[in-house]
């Protein structure tokens, strides 16, 4: 928590500069910077204390930090890459590394998706479970139930 305040600290500081700075476009960026690692300390020390809570790893929290962190970059390199327009090679690596962070994004969204899917899916070998052959009983209409299937 001493970090998310030493960041928040630093970002009030940046503040002046945005209204008294003659760069102040490059002073607000900055400071947009420093906030959004704010948001990504924060959520990153809320992931670690469900870890260490639970006693076991869970992904999710961590699958956010990376979709965070990478808004945050793709925030930053779009300002930035507005400035670069028309230099050629310059403005194309910013694209190409926006490119490449939205697809990290969208491959984040769908792993943590898929992870709120498999846990709500019942527990194997549970009572309430699906049908296996090893515990012995069928389900109701069973031997009907094998032949449509």
């Amino acid at each position: 928590m001493v970090v998310a305040i030493a960041v928040l600290v630093a970002a009030a500081r940046q503040v002046p500069a945005v209204f008294t700075s003659d760069t102040a476009g490059a002073a607000a960026l900055e400071m947009l910077d420093t906030l959004l690692l704010v948001f990504i300390v924060v959520e990153l020390l809320f992931a670690v204390r469900i870890t260490i809570a639970r006693r076991e790893l869970i992904a999710e929290p961590f699958l956010l930090v990376g979709i965070i962190a990478s808004i945050k970059e793709i925030v930053v390199l779009s300002v930035k890459a507005a400035d670069e327009l028309g230099k050629g090679a310059v403005f194309a690596d910013s694209i190409r590394e926006i490119a490449v962070l939205g697809g990290l994004v969208l491959v984040l969204g769908v792993t943590a998706w898929l992870l709120r899917l498999k846990e709500r899916e019942p527990g194997e070998g549970d009572e309430g479970g699906p049908y296996t052959p090893d515990r012995g009983s069928e389900p109701a209409g069973g031997s009907e139930q094998r032949e449509r299937t």
